[in-house]
């Protein structure tokens, strides 16, 4: 179980400046880690849920208390504007306290009464579980994964994404300061090759991913030849259906918010812009007009319309992306150069088959248009991607909206709204984005043991 140990370093991306340096846990720490996580299962695990209830209700006061300490790391740390901060953080604490005050109903026993017999069906919490986190929200992305599994019984081990170790150091410290014991949380500062020696350990009974098909299928296979129970959130291409019916007012209010929060480095981010014809000149204008007033600036500052990518690479890899596409025929209409670890939002039109933006995903602050000719053609373009984690569509006829919702092949559609997540409302993908859920009554249910006790007279 050797690994060869390297660095955490974080890093300002708004000037470069490093932050604070973290060393890799050694194989023996985390062999350690895995162990004091196993033996403190029994102990949290019989708890009552009232006692883990009360913890999860401190977790969710403490995110409160602390937003804006919270939300001025995650500007430092990963470029984060602190308005989107304040929204990430306010929805951790909405998942605190709804795993709190719903787990035990959602969790309770349930009878059954078959054509076959009675019986009764028990949701068991299953040992310990392992959650990979991604960069992108540092503080959503593990409480989902935590909240509902801390509620159920199980303890958890994180590892959370190499850029953003101040963010995991401190939402450890927040769940000790609300009365989580520590061995029943535990941040693992490891990296990839660190990550990967934690799957194969008997101990862990499940892993939750987050991040890259890539990297995503790989995690996969290894759960796999270990017999273990995985959840997939990956990549996605989320389709932003606009048609010739929408209210244009709200629809580009909805195209702001979905394509340049977080900078656009959100998995359901609005990635695919499909427009009807009657609509699409006025959409363009409007939308390249306010891109073109956006300035960029310090996350940190209340005026910043955007701030930096989380690093300089990511900045780069978007602008070759860009940069590829316009060489292969794609139109540039606004924005799309770099500078440092910023991009500007830019649109992309007119692209052809076969280039980054047509075929990849473009993490960041650049809309891909497409323009189609009616509601067939929006849903048929919609659809035609190897991915399907969420979508939108813009009508004023909600009839309408819901029926072109139902046909689009993804995890989670909206009416009239930016693709967003919900504590009591599931999420996840299909396809290429993944499988299993989280959050909502199904995302507690995917890490316990569903036991039927099988009743005769």
């Amino acid at each position: 179980m050797a690994n060869s140990k390297r660095p955490l370093i974080s890093i300002n991306p708004f000037n470069g400046e490093t932050l604070k340096t973290f060393q890799e846990m050694s194989s023996e720490d985390i062999e350690k880690a895995i162990g004091r996580a196993d033996e403190a299962f029994l102990e949290w695990s019989n708890r009552s849920f009232d006692e883990r209830s009360a913890i999860l209700k401190r977790a969710g006061q403490l995110f409160e208390e602390r937003t804006e300490a919270l939300a001025r790391l995650m500007a430092q740390e990963m470029g984060k504007k602190m308005s989107d901060g304040r929204g990430e953080l306010a929805l951790c604490a909405e998942i605190f306290r709804y795993y709190a005050e719903e787990g035990e109903r959602i969790l309770a026993p349930q009878h059954l009464s078959t054509r076959e017999g009675e019986g009764t069906l028990l949701f068991q919490p299953l040992g310990v579980v392992y959650g990979i986190q991604p960069w992108n929200f540092p503080f959503y992305q593990p409480t989902r994964f935590t909240a509902s599994n801390l509620i159920a019984g199980n303890v958890v081990l994180t590892k959370h994404a190499s850029n953003v170790p101040q963010c995991a150091e401190t939402f450890a410290q927040l769940l000790f300061d609300a009365g989580v014991p520590e061995a029943v949380y535990t941040n693992l500062p490891v990296t990839s090759g660190g990550a990967a020696s934690i799957i194969d350990d008997d101990r862990v009974k499940g892993i939750s991913f987050t991040g890259s098909n890539a990297a995503g299928a790989r995690v996969a296979e290894q759960a796999g030849r270990n017999v273990k129970k995985t959840i997939m959130e990956l990549g996605g291409v989320d389709p932003f259906i606009v048609l010739e019916d929408a209210d244009l007012d709200l629809t580009i209010e909805r195209f702001m918010e979905g394509k340049l929060g977080n900078c656009g480095q959100i998995c359901l981010a609005a990635k695919r812009i499909i427009l009807t014809e009657p609509i699409a000149k006025e959409f363009l204008q409007r939308a390249t007009k306010l891109f073109q007033a956006l300035k960029p600036g310090n996350p940190l500052e209340e005026s910043t319309d955007y701030g930096p990518l989380c690093t300089e690479k990511a900045a780069e890899q978007l602008e070759e992306q860009v940069n590829q596409s316009v060489a292969a025929g794609a139109r540039l209409l606004v924005g799309g150069k770099r500078k440092g670890a910023f991009i500007e939002p830019g649109i992309l039109t007119e692209i052809p088959e076969g280039s980054p933006a047509a075929e990849e995903e473009l993490f960041g602050p650049i809309a891909c248009v497409w323009i189609v000719p009616d509601e067939e053609a929006a849903i048929k373009m919609a659809n035609d991607s190897p991915f399907g984690l969420g979508g939108s569509v813009y009508t004023r006829d909600h009839e309408r909206g819901h029926r072109v919702a139902e046909q689009l092949e993804c995890g989670t559609a909206f009416v009239n709204h930016a693709a967003s997540s919900y504590a009591s409302m599931p999420m996840g993908g299909v396809k290429k984005s993944g499988y299993g859920r989280e959050l909502g009554e199904l995302g507690i249910k995917e890490f316990v043991n569903q036991k039927l006790i099988r009743h005769f007279d």
